[in-house]
């Protein structure tokens, strides 16, 4: 699969410590490694299995993310990082001080630029005053629109790229799942605990796809190629990474690269789908106690 990516054009490749417990890494370091120089490798630190009973430990600390990049090199079997990423804020230390550690490791050769993951525009601006934050990854798509509070902007202003994860909506924009797929979902599927995969609410927002479907025709392309132009659409300083575990999907998606949408067609996708349309939060509230993303009070 990670061949085939490079075969059709992708270049970026995005990882983390946490997935997998660095399994992932391996396999990008064992798979991609004889052709490094042909790829944009990303990962990120900061988020780690948990401990003491914790699903998940979060550590900005500068000695912490030293220690992680140098585990992340050896899986990845490189000397050097494109892009890595403070994967969630640590709100016990002042991100000055998890900056700093970036800009340490920059200098020392071992990372090329950093990033940092699903924080605020505050945060943000705090960091690019410490060394300039390359990019700014967020979940971003017609039906999470958190960004466009104030992130968005932030990033055009200071030169920042925007890397916009989960831009298929976790599957829902693609209309390639219905009620069976999340009233009966795989125990490991983290969807179960998002309120808009709720039966109740995730039922409305099956009623948005009808007009999406559309539309969709109406631009002569997918409804998952229609949610990624979409995400493209949104300024130069924009990409997406959708993920994939399937050929077919991953040459669909690299075909929305090629698309360019009408300004009725945006504005048509803009009043379907949006904050106010789309049902239930987009985390439960233990899982968006991890984030630190601006919120809109009438997402409901």
């Amino acid at each position: 699969m990670l061949n085939a990516a490079l075969d059709l054009g992708y270049t970026h490749f995005d990882t983390a410590t946490i997935y997998g417990a660095g399994v992932s890494e391996t396999v990008l370091g064992d798979t991609l490694g004889a052709r490094r120089d042909t790829i944009f490798l990303a990962s990120k630190c900061g988020l780690y299995p948990g401990t003491n009973g914790a699903s998940r430990d979060i550590d900005g600390r500068p000695e912490r993310i030293k220690a992680a990049c140098e585990a992340s090199l050896k899986r990845l079997k490189t000397d050097v990082i494109d892009l890595y990423y403070l994967h969630r804020l640590d709100k016990s230390v002042p991100i000055e001080e998890s900056a700093g550690a970036f800009a340490e490791l920059i200098r020392e050769g071992k990372i090329r630029s950093y990033g940092l993951s699903e924080v605020s525009a505050q945060t943000l601006r705090r960091a690019h005053a410490v060394h300039p934050v390359a990019a700014l990854q967020s979940e971003y798509s017609l039906w999470t629109r958190n960004p466009e509070i104030a992130t968005l902007e932030a990033c055009r202003e200071l030169g920042v790229t925007f890397v916009a994860f989960s831009p298929l909506a976790r599957a829902f924009l693609t209309g390639k799942h219905g009620m069976d797929a999340v009233l009966h979902p795989d125990d490991k599927d983290m969807r179960r605990s998002m309120p808009r995969f709720a039966p109740e609410t995730y039922a409305k927002n099956l009623e948005l796809l009808r007009d999406y479907g559309k539309i969709a025709e109406e631009a002569g392309c997918s409804m998952a190629e229609l949610a990624i132009a979409w995400v493209l659409a949104q300024g130069e300083h924009v990409v997406a990474i959708p993920g994939t575990t399937r050929v077919d999907h991953l040459k669909e998606n690299f075909r929305a690269g090629e698309i360019s949408l009408s300004r009725e067609i945006l504005a048509k996708l803009n009043a379907l789908i949006n904050q106010n349309t789309v049902k239930g939060a987009r985390y439960s509230a233990a899982q968006q106690a991890d984030v630190e993303t601006e919120v809109f009070t009438s997402e409901a």
